[in-house]
């Protein structure tokens, strides 16, 4: 592997000026989180050309840790994300759970091929 001095190669690095949101996050101190993206303009102020964005975010505590669950919400205003969370993240939920069987079971197929049956070549 070649030194590069710490440096990543081949990582672009440049801010999209015109791509550009504020952060406000709003919880209920129990499991929901919700942020809220709010487009802005190079200069800060609010750019009202395109739709604030709303993010779902909260864990599943499991035997192996916690597991972040973050999904997109459909919704106009705070509210409307709130009432939309649940929803959003039970689909978010049953994404992963599935991903996670998916793996489990590509797991086990990996394992069951490296089993030697006596007599076989």
């Amino acid at each position: 592997m070649a030194d590069n001095g710490a440096q990543p190669s081949g990582l672009n690095f440049t801010v999209d000026k015109e791509n550009l949101y504020r952060e406000e996050s709003v919880t209920d101190l129990k499991f929901a989180n919700i942020q809220k993206l709010i487009p802005i303009n190079l200069d800060g102020t609010t750019d009202n050309t395109r739709e604030t964005v709303y993010i779902g975010r909260t864990q599943l505590n499991t035997p192996q840790g916690p597991v972040p669950i973050q999904a997109v919400i459909e919704a106009a205003s705070l509210e409307d994300a709130m009432d939309a969370f649940p929803a959003a993240m039970e689909a978010e939920t049953q994404k992963v759970v599935e991903a996670f069987q998916k793996m489990q079971a590509e797991q086990k197929k990996k394992q069951d091929s490296r089993i030697i049956v006596p007599g076989m070549q």
